[in-house]
């Protein structure tokens, strides 16, 4: 490991926790936060385990950075109160506040990249519509997983499972969000595949 590397691995790891505390100070309601965050606490031991073993490309590590940081932002607000979902809502004359679509559109986006990094290196898929299909299927099932996570929340909890749906009386909430997460999941293929080829043709055979 070259000095740049060990140093854009600090890096992306001392983002994370400042996020990662930001969000935790403060944040609405801490049940509902452990609840968005949940899935940080997972895959950053997860990175650190594989990193020596199956590192990712750059690309991708970026995503997952990306990807924490709105889970995290989702978190400290609840979804349905990030000021962000409220500027859109005043700029385009949304019905509601919208961040919990962003969450979902990066929810297809950043999985479809790593199961594409995954299929490619671990399968004999190549480039091509067989793997376009396979990484939008596999997002498409990972926002259906989750939905079926909320749906679990929504009993367990009952009304206090609110901020975490932060279905903001959508009736089709879920059917938009896996719709979100599937367009996601084909926009990042369409606009990052030859950027996340190049990444993965100069990284070394394992």
């Amino acid at each position: 490991m070259n000095a740049r590397t060990h140093l854009s691995e600090v890096a992306w790891l001392a983002i994370i926790l400042a996020v990662l505390a930001w969000s935790w100070v403060g944040a609405y309601d801490p049940g509902v936060w452990v609840m968005e965050v949940l899935p940080v606490f997972i895959a950053v031991p997860v990175l650190a385990f594989t990193r020596s073993r199956f590192p990712l490309t750059p690309l991708v590590y970026a995503l997952i950075l990306v990807h924490a940081i709105i889970l995290m932002v989702g978190g400290h607000y609840t979804y349905a109160r990030v000021p962000l979902g409220f500027w859109l809502q005043e700029w385009f004359d949304f019905s509601r506040n919208h961040y919990d679509r962003i969450g979902h559109l990066a929810q297809g986006f950043i999985p479809a990249m790593v199961a594409r990094e995954i299929l490619l290196r671990q399968t004999p898929l190549q480039p091509g519509g067989w793997l376009f299909t396979l990484v939008t299927s596999v997002a498409l099932a990972i926002s259906a997983v989750y939905e079926f996570i909320e749906w679990w929340a929504a009993l367990a909890l009952g009304a206090g499972a609110d901020e975490f749906l932060a279905t903001q009386g959508d009736p089709f909430d879920t059917q938009a969000d896996m719709l979100m997460a599937t367009l996601g999941a084909m926009l990042a293929q369409a606009l990052l595949a030859r950027w996340h080829d190049r990444q993965l043709a100069r990284l070394r055979p394992r």
